[in-house]
């Protein structure tokens, strides 16, 4: 991430200016909106990127009516041909393009399921989960899916469920078209189709209480327990031997940084008279996408699983699924090509099916993996977590502001969309801040040294734990994510304020050897323990649980926080002292809708005079109270203001 902690480059003045210089000249910053609802007259016509863009301009416009199902095709299959033949010239690879082209038209006509309605990540509230921690099986997540969308979810993202040795939390996956049998309460020798058929039936079910379902698909590397490497290494004959990637030593891909720095020696492994390649652990082997046989498989995967009704993939670890020697073989234009391959694919079978990039990068690098509306449909902000984490720390707004200027955060094409976050599966990252922010966070949020992970770059801890068990500040820290602009996320257990769970981590830590403290962050939920404490109205689990339902309610209520613009304003202060920003105040807008929020990053009373010199009017969405200026608020407490 771009350091600016005292000035910031203002794009109309093209020169570096001192913070409160930049907000006087940059006020037309201050309106940009993220996903304008005042687009160009293409997008107003339909016309947007990619395949899908060709369906919705057929749609929607009649006089595009002689465009007919099979242009649509032609075009379809003339862009992966060209996209294919960028990674593989000449006839290398024309047999298995010839293969995917003919699969594609036959999946097309025999998925049961319609398109997707456009943009429909951008209304959700996302619910993250490992099926087995949260409640066992899918048996039992059925039987809380009431519970889960009474919270206001509307999206699941099941986080691994495919067949794996389970050495890294089910990212090493053993079988891509195959559930993990314990996952659906079946033994282990149950035949593929019957836990194809159980699954098919639970997205049924999930479908029908209005929820999407979502889940991970490892791109990058397989386990080392997958058919395919358990060919490949038995020598360089073999048929899968260039499913993966190998060298006599180590003195390929030299400039490719360690990852799990700390955990892992090197990202060579030695296998026989050979070293095959690993981004992550030595257990997961990289696939070599130079051959094309790799890409078909993986398409294959994606057409399987839109035909037993998925709603998305988030693409697992695809900055690095394409390798160059001499490059550090992070986010390479190739790369690129291989994910507009992917997302053609499901356009061609499935339109607005979600594909999320799941690459922990800067939003400069992110933004280029949504492309020209021919690749993901949306990415993680991962720095913005962070930047959450220190305001909050310093009680100053002004590290969130400048993380989203478009001089670090560009602005995105209104198709495309940001997911949130505040704590998921891993670890609070602390990878791509600066050494200075990177000391500041993690000398206030690590209150356990057990928590380190990676020797510094991150913090491995629930969110109750970071915000030292205080319902004022997880509410405050929720009132941030659920009203900047993007998709927010919200982590199984998070709802009950679930504290770090030491018996699961010391378990895994014995069974596996690896001391991986991302395993606080995980463990299963204790349902009767949840019940209890729901029942005592005082407790931390039943304040957190009502003040997130309020907020996700209300969230509901309007389509600005979701698709709307984002305008930062400065609230005048009784007792201002300097440049500091006690409180993030911003206009979420869409069409007629206006919502002024304001939070209190401080842990005393303010009062506001006014709101950049005007006294606007309006009600409190979350309480229902008028609220006029002058305006008085508690330490941590926001609002929600229609205006």
């Amino acid at each position: 991430m771009v350091d600016l902690p005292l000035s910031y480059a203002c794009p109309e003045k093209n020169k570096w200016q001192k913070p409160h210089e930049a907000d006087e000249d940059c006020r037309a910053h201050r309106n940009r909106n993220q996903n304008s609802d005042d687009t160009n007259e293409n997008k107003k016509k339909g016309v947007t990127g990619g395949i899908i863009g060709l369906i919705n301009l057929f749609l929607q416009n009649p006089e595009y009516l002689h465009i007919t199902k099979d242009n649509m095709k032609a075009a379809a299959e003339n862009n992966i041909r060209k996209l294919w033949n960028e990674l593989y010239p000449g006839t290398e690879g024309a047999g298995e393009l010839d293969t995917l082209l003919a699969e594609l038209e036959e999946a097309a006509k025999r998925i049961e399921f319609g398109p997707q309605p456009e943009g429909w990540y951008k209304d959700a509230v996302v619910y993250s989960l490992y099926v087995d921690l949260f409640n066992h099986t899918f048996d039992g997540l059925s039987e809380k899916l009431d519970q889960i969308k009474e919270l206001g979810v509307n999206c699941l993202w099941l986080l691994p469920i495919l067949d794996s040795p389970m050495r890294d939390a089910g990212f090493d996956i053993r079988d891509y078209r195959n559930i993990r049998a314990e996952l659906l309460g079946l033994p282990a020798d149950t035949p593929a189709e019957e836990k194809q058929r159980a699954f098919r039936d639970f997205l049924s079910l999930a479908r029908s209480k209005g929820l999407k379902v979502i889940f991970d698909v490892a791109m990058n590397h397989t386990s080392e327990e997958h058919p395919w490497f358990a060919e490949a290494r038995k020598g360089p004959e073999n048929p899968y031997r260039d499913y993966y990637i190998w060298n006599r030593d180590t003195n390929k891909y030299k400039e490719t940084r360690l990852i799990f720095k700390g955990m892992v020696p090197s990202n060579w492994e030695k296998a026989g008279d050979w070293y095959f390649f690993h981004r992550f652990f030595e257990f997961q082997p990289d696939l070599n996408y130079r051959n094309p046989k790799v890409l078909l498989e993986i398409s294959r995967i994606l057409m399987f699983w839109l035909s037993q009704g998925l709603d998305g993939f988030r693409a697992d670890a695809i900055p690095y699924i394409w390798k160059e020697d001499g490059t550090n073989c992070e986010n390479l234009p190739k790369a690129h090509t291989v994910i507009k391959i992917f997302r053609a694919v499901l356009d061609y079978v499935r339109p607005n099916t979600l594909l999320l990039a799941e690459a922990c990068q800067p939003p400069v690098e992110v933004v280029k993996y949504f492309g020209e509306g021919d690749e993901c449909h949306a990415g993680y902000h991962f720095p913005l977590m962070p930047m959450i984490f220190k305001s909050l720390a310093i009680q100053d707004a002004w590290s969130v502001h400048h993380v989203l200027h478009p001089s670090i955060t560009p602005d995105i094409a209104p198709d495309n969309q940001w997911f949130t976050f505040l704590r998921l599966h891993d670890e609070l990252t602390l990878e791509m801040v600066t050494p200075e922010d990177r000391e500041l966070i993690h000398g206030h949020y690590c209150k356990d040294p057990r928590w380190d992970f990676r020797v510094g770059e991150g913090i491995s801890a629930r969110l109750s734990e970071l915000l030292d068990r205080d319902h004022r500040k997880i509410g405050l820290a929720y009132s941030i994510m659920l009203t900047l602009p993007g998709t927010p996320i919200i982590y199984y257990g998070d709802e009950y304020a679930k504290l770090n769970d030491d018996e699961f981590y010391e378990s895994y830590k014995k069974e596996t050897g690896k001391d991986d403290t991302r395993y606080f962050v995980r463990g299963p939920l204790n349902w009767k323990k949840i019940g209890e404490e729901l029942q005592d109205p005082g407790s931390l689990a039943s304040r957190v649980n009502h003040l997130l339902r309020n907020q996700i309610r209300v969230r509901h209520s309007s389509r600005a926080f979701g698709r709307g613009g984002l305008q930062w304003v400065n609230p005048v202060l009784s007792h201002a002292k300097g440049n500091e920003k006690p409180v993030m105040a911003y206009f979420r807008s869409f069409s007629d809708d206006r919502i002024l929020v304001l939070n209190n990053l401080s842990g005393g009373k303010i009062s506001i005079e006014n709101i950049d010199g005007q006294t606007p009017a309006g009600t409190d969405l979350l309480t229902g109270e008028k609220v006029t200026f002058p305006a008085e608020m508690q330490p941590f407490e926001y609002r929600w203001i229609k205006i």
